[in-house]
């Protein structure tokens, strides 16, 4: 017998005697896509949907459980499902995001994700990773403590859920394919929403603005998801501060601040005392924007209301309502300020790991781009080109093959594993002054990192088409955010201000406009594994890759075989 067909049986018969020695911590959801008629300002269309639900069904369990959830496809778009922040160990092949963990679950197919919660607690949400689709299919994804384990910080006498997304009147497909044929930039959303509804501000939307009761001088947990597509949020509430406890799944310190930044693929829980006179108090986000593209410039509504007002007060039009104030959505100031107080809890339970020795050092340069618009076609870019964006000039094409597919069975010529660990120039890379028509290599190029190597990875922000904030989304792991600031990184004087000690730790970074972040994680997750901005927009153009973490040297450290069920190509 083969000594490679020895280790898949050992595999398979490890994976079966562990989710076999745990089926009674297991949480079991069936999910099925289909279309429903949703009616927001004034309009109603039909969209798709998991369970008919917009936003979809929330799912909670606890630290520890292995999930199972099967999705049912009974639409005529392919499909696939992202748990947005799971770093599943192992079970790459339950990531979602298609044609590289999976190719698309087909018409009338299902495939049932399975995956256990490990060392995670807090807020992360479930979406869409195909296409745009993420609008409307997406979803909280709670993770409470195992049963028995306190919160570090006072137990809450309630929580609610903050969904933040955003509402097309027009076919958002039509919206991709308009931008995609063309190569110009998309038309925005018509609202932002809070657990799928506008708010007060818009037409057709007061009665079913979304209501928080609360009693007075009681505590509430507030999950917070940003599932926008293309636009980091400002969030306040009129009144009340907002203590950060938790972000991306860790614990932090808590920290007090009268609003919060949220980038799209980043999720927190705060604490909100409700200390107020009673009465009604507008929580309300708008967009921070650092760049001069077209964008959403609404803000949408949600409202806290205290119990034990009197029935006239509670349906009374005319009754009072507290409003905010929100920053300017051009603060980079106020959001830089925020992103740069939150710490790692960094207890005796919830220690901060952060690696010291790196061995592999990466820069990577993001950069929306420019391209030449090929002969024969019609192209609505600037200056009569077509939009791109790219990672060290590397603009990211989709395979038709899924790649963890491909590195798993040796299938040759889906990709190449050689992505560069540093940008092809060297140039000032936040001049504004940069020509527009750098044109991007367009490749499906890989880096592969050796199993239980530490990584350090300097994300710099580029001023090619003019700087602008980028939330960077990692799967498969968790990393430190070990420094960040304006300008161009310097290898050797931005070091000796890391912080090593209480780092706040996420799935999605805010790279600063203009700027750079130092993460620093430990590859100690074997498979193939996407990095992405998480405006959906620049994804389209290209601004993504896929890092390869190659196999440790026991079965254990191995990634598990594909299971009987995955999508073919």
């Amino acid at each position: 017998m083969k000594l490679q067909t020895v280790v898949f049986l050992l595999l398979l018969f490890l994976s079966v005697i562990e989710i076999g020695a745990s089926k009674k911590n297991t949480k079991y959801f069936d999910f099925n896509v289909q279309y429903q008629n949703v009616t927001r300002l004034c309009h109603s269309k039909s969209m798709l949907t998991i369970n008919g639900q917009f936003p979809g069904p929330t799912i909670s369990v606890n630290e520890g459980d292995y999930v199972v959830v099967k999705v049912s496809n009974h639409v005529g778009h392919n499909m696939t499902i992202h748990w947005h922040g799971i770093r599943q160990f192992r079970t790459g092949w339950a990531d979602g995001p298609a044609y590289i963990t999976q190719c698309p679950i087909q018409k009338g197919h299902s495939y049932t994700y399975k995956f256990k919660v490990t060392e995670q607690r807090g807020t992360l949400f479930w979406h869409a990773h195909i296409s745009w689709q993420r609008s409307s299919i997406h979803g909280a994804f709670n993770i409470y403590p195992k049963k028995g384990v306190p919160y570090p910080f006072p137990k809450p006498d309630g929580e609610a859920q903050i969904l933040f997304g955003e509402w097309w009147n027009c076919d958002v497909k039509a919206v991709v394919d308009e931008a995609t044929k063309y190569g110009g930039g998309p038309n925005v959303s018509d609202a932002y929403t809070i657990n799928g509804q506008p708010g007060l501000l818009f037409p057709c939307s007061i009665k079913d603005t979304f209501v928080q009761h609360v009693d007075h001088g009681k505590r509430y947990l507030l999950r917070i998801v940003n599932a926008a597509l293309n636009d980091q949020l400002f969030f306040t509430i009129a009144n009340h501060s907002i203590t950060v406890v938790e972000i991306d799944a860790t614990y932090t310190k808590p920290y007090k601040t009268d609003y919060i930044v949220i980038a799209p693929g980043q999720t927190m829980s705060v604490v909100v005392v409700a200390d107020q006179p009673k009465g009604k108090y507008v929580m309300a986000a708008r967009p921070y924007v650092t760049s001069d593209v077209p964008f959403d410039n609404t803000t949408t509504t949600a409202i806290l209301e205290y119990t034990g007002l009197k029935p006239s007060e509670t349906h009374d039009d005319n009754q009072p309502i507290i409003m905010p104030h929100l920053p300017h959505m051009r603060d980079t100031n106020l959001a830089t300020q925020f992103s740069t107080s939150l710490r790692s809890l960094n207890s005796r339970e919830y220690p901060s790991r952060v690696p010291k020795q790196i061995d592999t050092h990466l820069l990577f340069t993001i950069a929306l781009n420019l391209q030449d618009c090929p002969k024969g076609q019609i192209c609505k870019g600037y200056f009569g080109g077509r939009f791109s964006a790219s990672v060290n000039n590397q603009s990211f094409l989709h395979p038709e093959i899924a790649l963890l597919q491909a590195a798993y069975h040796n299938i040759s010529e889906v990709f190449t594993p050689d992505f560069p660990s540093r940008p092809p120039h060297k140039f000032n890379y936040t001049d504004l002054k940069l020509s527009l028509n750098m044109n991007p290599e367009f490749s499906t190029r890989v880096k592969v990192i050796p199993y239980n190597a530490n990584v350090e990875l300097i994300l710099q922000d580029t001023g090619m088409m003019g700087t602008e904030n980028h939330p960077i989304h990692i799967h498969g792991f968790n990393f430190f955010v070990v420094g960040e600031g304006f300008g161009n990184y310097d290898p050797t004087n931005d070091p000796v201000s890391f912080n090593l000690v209480d780092p706040p730790m996420r799935n999605t970074i805010g790279v600063p406009t203009g700027g750079w972040a130092a993460l620093r994680f430990k590859a100690d997750n074997p498979g193939v594994w996407f990095m992405h901005c998480h405006l959906e927009v620049h994804t389209t153009w290209g601004l993504a890759m896929a890092f390869m973490v190659e196999n440790g040297p026991t079965a254990q450290q191995s990634i598990r075989p594909p299971p009987s069920d995955l999508p073919p190509c």
